[in-house]
């Protein structure tokens, strides 16, 4: 197995691990205290820390020069948080489950945005890397689809220990596969070495570079109706007479968006920001026309439409960090834009729990707003600032040349 093929296969046993946790940890608390609101507070205490982690990770990242051990050490330490949370869950005091939940979920943006960063060391620059973020993406989907019905099945079958048991061996597979990957070896697939930035570089990068601001701006807001859509398809099922079918609602999606992002999410030859507003475009109308159907039938087939167009966002969103990131601020872009679409999740998963008593269309029919609205923002924040009126006659208009293969932020 090649040095992408690895990384792949580590990319999908991490990501089902974090997948899987939200359902475990739920069932699990269930299982062993009675009370859900308890996994509740354990998820919110596993999830808080990526935004605020994502920077410090990605610094680390950049900056270290033994990449061989950070990577796999990092992963190694969201696999113990598992072990243990699997074990401790329950039976001792709150606090230390609370404060072994925050530890784990510091490790959280390294299996999303800080694996995605490595593509860019292992395929090299064109078609071939923008198909390779096309199958990086896969994995999330992969995960999303496989991860919770695993965990179903196994918490059915004995109980919800043994699921989480399974969430840390696939980390532990994770850890070790990292571990083979080609850092800093020479010839083609080698890793690049360390580059020295500061914290607030990635922030900064994201902010100033306009077609970094967009993505991220758009993303983030999209995903704050992403993640109240699991509830909201449970409350959609249940008006329509089937209260057991909001999983079958959410899988219609992930399988739907990871055909997207196998298909659609392959066509290099779209501008990756046009793919971005278009597909959460199209993912907005789809929603919107699911919230007022008459069968769970029908409400699936349109979740399925919705999840093919938004697998591209993903595709396109890590193409767009790849290739106008600094090479400094690269990981430090990555994990902090996934640890802000958590974020922007779990506050949509709240606002939904405050909303839960409002017609399920309406909610839906809001999901689907902000899908629009963050395809309308994408367009806003992408559009070009007037050159001061010397800019394009001034002596040194044109003088200035990007590095070669990348664009000048705000170019074409």
């Amino acid at each position: 197995m090649g040095g992408f093929g690895r990384y792949l296969a580590a990319a999908l046993a991490a990501r089902f691990a974090s997948e899987g946790m939200g359902m475990a940890v739920v069932l699990l608390a269930l299982e062993r205290t009675g009370s859900a609101s308890y996994g509740a507070f354990v998820l919110t205490a596993w999830l808080a820390p990526h935004v605020l982690a994502a920077p410090l990770a990605g610094a680390l990242a950049a900056r270290t020069g033994r990449p061989r051990l950070f990577y796999p050490g990092a992963l190694a330490g969201f696999t113990a948080a598992v072990a243990a949370l699997a074990v401790l869950l329950g039976r001792v005091p709150m606090p230390v489950v609370l404060a072994v939940a925050v530890l784990g979920g510091t490790c959280g943006p390294m299996v999303t945005g800080g694996l995605s960063s490595l593509v860019s060391g292992l395929v090299p620059a064109g078609a071939a890397r923008d198909r390779a973020y096309s199958w990086d993406a896969s994995t999330y989907n992969a995960a999303a689809v496989t991860a919770p019905a695993v965990v179903g099945l196994v918490s059915a079958l004995g109980s919800a220990g043994p699921a989480m048991a399974l969430l840390a061996a696939s980390g532990a597979v994770a850890a070790a596969l990292a571990a083979t990957l080609p850092y800093g070896d020479p010839g083609a697939g080698a890793l690049p070495g360390p580059t020295r930035a500061g914290l607030g570089a990635g922030l900064a990068a994201l902010w100033r570079v306009r077609e970094l601001r967009a993505v991220t701006s758009a993303t983030t807001l999209a995903f704050v109706g992403i993640g109240s859509l699991t509830t909201t398809s449970v409350l959609l099922a249940t008006d329509l007479g089937s209260p057991g079918a909001g999983g079958v609602l959410m899988t219609a999606f992930a399988l739907g968006a990871l055909g997207g992002s196998l298909t659609l999410g392959r066509l290099t030859s779209v501008e990756p920001g046009r793919l971005v507003r278009w597909s959460l475009a199209a993912t907005g109308a789809a929603l919107a026309a699911a919230a007022f159907t008459p069968s769970v039938a029908v409400t699936a087939a349109l979740f399925a439409v919705a999840g093919v167009c938004d697998g591209p966002v993903l595709t396109a969103t890590l193409r767009i960090r790849s290739e106008y990131a600094p090479d400094g601020a690269r990981t430090q872009v990555f994990t902090l834009g996934a640890g802000l679409k958590l974020t922007a999740a779990s506050a949509g998963a709240a606002l939904v729990g405050f909303a839960a008593d409002a017609p399920a269309r309406t909610l839906m029919t809001g999901i689907a707003g902000f899908q629009l609205a963050a395809a309308l923002l994408h367009v806003l924040a992408s559009a070009r600032r007037p050159a001061p009126p010397d800019a394009a006659t001034g002596p040194s208009a044109g003088s200035a040349t990007a590095p070669a293969g990348r664009r000048t932020p705000g170019g074409p």
